[in-house]
């Protein structure tokens, strides 16, 4: 359930790296531990943005839980369909539960996230 090609941020938030964009969203097991999603604060298309910050939130039937950027740069686009679906969030966290699009403006930011080896045993190491 890790896919390889992501890279992972320590809030569970992950990002697929297309060129000096990086499509983020959050992780299987974020998802899981919320529950059921019901709503999202998706952040604002043309915003700048800095690594850490907080972009937005997901509320659950469980809690609200922010959703953090890894990387710094510029919001290009957000996943609209989630506004009618936040359920995708759940049910496809890897694919269409997609939640913003960054133009990065330091992509070597992104080489300081987790590969998949490493957000597997970062998990392990939690549930220890």
């Amino acid at each position: 359930m890790i896919p390889e090609e992501l890279r992972y941020h320590t809030e569970h938030e992950w990002l697929r790296l297309e060129n000096q964009s990086a499509v983020l969203g959050i992780t299987h097991f974020a998802q899981d531990a919320l529950g059921d999603v019901v709503y999202l604060e998706l952040p604002k298309v043309g915003a700048t943005v800095q690594s850490g910050q907080e972009i937005g939130e997901v509320e659950s039937t469980k809690t609200t839980s922010p959703i953090y950027t890894p990387v710094s740069g510029k919001i290009l686009v957000v996943n609209e369909e989630l506004r009618e679906k936040p359920e995708l969030v759940n049910k496809d966290p890897y694919g269409r539960g997609w939640i913003a699009k960054i133009q990065m403006s330091d992509p070597s930011e992104a080489k300081r996230l987790m590969d998949a080896r490493q957000y597997g045993d970062y998990l392990k190491s939690k549930a220890e």
